[in-house]
């Protein structure tokens, strides 16, 4: 499907140049609305009923599962951040000396601390794959590089699909492929990547996949949502939730202790996991990006951005080439000439919102963007070029 220009869904002035989704995401005006009117329920507690703690929870499972290819609602799971579906999945796996956990140089914190933390224990060693020092096809080359370091030694390989800071975009169907020949468990990170960037459980048959929800998930902060493979179907949750349980829907029994755990992923919903105001907020939104389709949003992406990266690259910034970069996040290495710090002033004047960093600009864009923010981009790195 073509999808046009957004804007009118998202409360930005006109005047205002987002580019950072990847930082957080504007709310849709629906999804807004949304958390209004829970947030109002919650002055009428008498008018939630049993069934509120259970069905809309569900209902959410059913649309993400949608989202990610997944034909088993029941592997997924609700979850306040990355770092619990992380620690989740830690919790649940065995290392001992000799056993090697591989991730990606910079990546997110959240997906590294808890493995830190399990190599410490275990005495299984932490292997970081640097980012090549090549002038050209940097992602081509890493992602050779990982799949070379993935060996008989290899027992967890914890990356993400897009990293987060330059938007390299990773072979996941390959580093399957090459983990299950070594039966390596494959633990993804799917934040910077998953509502914008089609992904397939069936295909990829991630372990995990775990996915915070304010970025391009386009819900609230504090929220998120994370699938289990069979891998963790008798596994321990880190905490003891009592709507995990089965038969915790009836009310009247719940002092009648259950020793089992609802079938799957449900044993490891986060406490109070029927969230009465991120819940509808997120469900909103997810069946707004299930209408547009991530496959759609990648295609208006490239359309609106497309013009403006050539005329970058004229002025020498180096730019991932597409078949390793999603469009809706990429990195523009700058032109040594141009300087930093006059470049985030020219932002500042110019209302231009990006995240930087280190030499790069990271560009995250949307259906809330258009040609013209692109361009003022453009305008703002040019002028910064000229007058150095």
């Amino acid at each position: 499907m073509s999808i046009k220009d957004q804007r009118i869904q998202f409360d930005i002035p006109q005047d205002i140049v987002y580019l950072n989704t990847s930082y957080m995401s504007p709310l849709l005006k629906d999804v807004s609305e949304a958390g209004r009117n829970a947030v109002d329920q919650k002055s009428r507690p008498y008018q939630v009923k049993p069934i509120d703690f259970f069905e809309p929870l569900t209902h959410l499972k059913s649309l993400f599962a949608r989202l990610i290819d997944c034909n088993q609602p029941e592997r997924i799971a609700m979850i306040p951040s990355v770092s619990y579906g992380i620690a989740t999945v830690i919790k649940n796996i065995t290392l001992q000396k000799g056993d090697e956990i591989l991730t990606l140089a910079e990546q997110f914190p959240s997906n590294i601390y808890g493995w830190q933390r399990l190599a410490k224990e275990s005495g299984a060693t932490l292997i970081s794959i640097a980012k090549p020092e090549v002038q050209n096809n940097i992602g081509k080359q890493w992602n050779e590089n990982i799949l070379d370091a993935i060996t008989e030694s290899t027992a967890v390989i914890a990356i993400c699909h897009t990293h987060w800071a330059d938007g390299t975009l990773y072979d996941l169907k390959a580093i399957r492929e090459k983990a299950t020949s070594v039966n390596a468990l494959l633990i993804i990170d799917g934040t910077q990547s998953v509502g914008a960037l089609p992904f397939s459980v069936q295909e990829i048959q991630p372990d995990a996949l775990i996915c915070a929800a304010y970025k391009w998930l386009l819900g609230p902060y504090a929220s998120g949502l994370a699938y289990y493979g069979p891998f963790f179907d008798s596994g321990k949750p880190i905490e003891e939730n009592w709507s995990n349980r089965l038969n915790s829907e009836n009310f009247s029994g719940l002092t009648t202790y259950e020793e089992r755990y609802k079938p799957f992923a449900n044993r490891y919903n986060m406490g109070e996991q029927a969230n009465f105001i991120a819940i509808p907020m997120l469900t909103k939104a997810i069946e707004q990006l299930l209408e547009w389709t991530p496959e759609a949003i990648q295609t208006y992406c490239r359309e609106i951005s497309i013009d403006a990266l050539k005329k970058l690259e004229e002025l020498v910034c180096t730019i991932e080439s597409e078949a390793y970069r999603g469009h809706h996040l990429f990195g523009i290495k700058l032109n040594p000439a141009i300087s930093l710090e006059a470049l985030k002033s020219e932002f500042e004047k110019r209302k231009i919102f990006v995240s930087i960093r280190g030499a790069y600009i990271r560009v995250s864009i949307h259906l809330f963007n258009t040609k013209e923010d692109l361009n003022a981009l453009v305008d703002a790195v040019n002028y910064v070029f000229e007058n150095k």
